[in-house]
């Protein structure tokens, strides 16, 4: 049995704050920049970038990173890795980032998030936005961004569906 933390109504009011608070903390995101770490993020990146872009009147450079390679547990847990691309078709250099991601717990994605974006070049400054903040960290990183806190066990599990245009069935649930 599921337990709905944000109904589709509840996804795109927490979205839409969420980009409101991205362009005032960037200044009306003259600088600003996209990044969703793939796959939770990238539905949610892509739908912040379009709400920022129709709020400023210009689109957003975005992109999308795959942290399986930069995992500090990839020897480990991943005997058959399944990679997807990253694209980052922007220099980031001097960019606020905002990196997006569905669900933030132990801090090891956004970890290696950051590593891989780094490969593409030193942002001015990285922010951390999340739909969901479950808690329970195991490295110091917060995010700047947050639609949610919620509090759930160790062992739930959390699942987000975020579409990019805001037409699927939006929802944010622990199982």
């Amino acid at each position: 049995m599921s337990v709905v933390l944000l109904d589709a109504d509840a996804v795109a009011r927490t979205v839409r704050r969420m980009a409101t608070e991205i362009v005032e903390a960037t200044e009306g995101a003259q600088r600003a920049a996209i990044v969703g770490i793939r796959r939770g993020g990238v539905g949610l990146a892509a739908r912040l970038a379009r709400l920022i872009a129709e709020s400023e009147g210009r689109p957003l450079p975005i992109g999308t990173v795959d942290i399986g390679l930069y995992r500090d547990d990839a020897a480990t847990t991943l005997p058959d890795p399944k990679i997807g691309p990253s694209h980052v078709p922007f220099d980031p250099e001097g960019k606020d980032v905002v990196l997006v991601d569905d669900v933030l717990q132990t801090g090891r994605t956004v970890r290696a998030a950051l590593d891989c974006l780094l490969d593409y070049g030193r942002p001015r400054r990285v922010w951390l936005a999340v739909l969901l903040d479950r808690g329970g960290r195991e490295l110091p990183i917060a995010a700047d961004f947050v639609g949610r806190q919620v509090e759930v066990g160790g062992d739930a599990r959390v699942r987000v569906v975020v579409s990019s245009d805001g037409s699927g069935p939006d929802e944010a649930a622990v199982e």
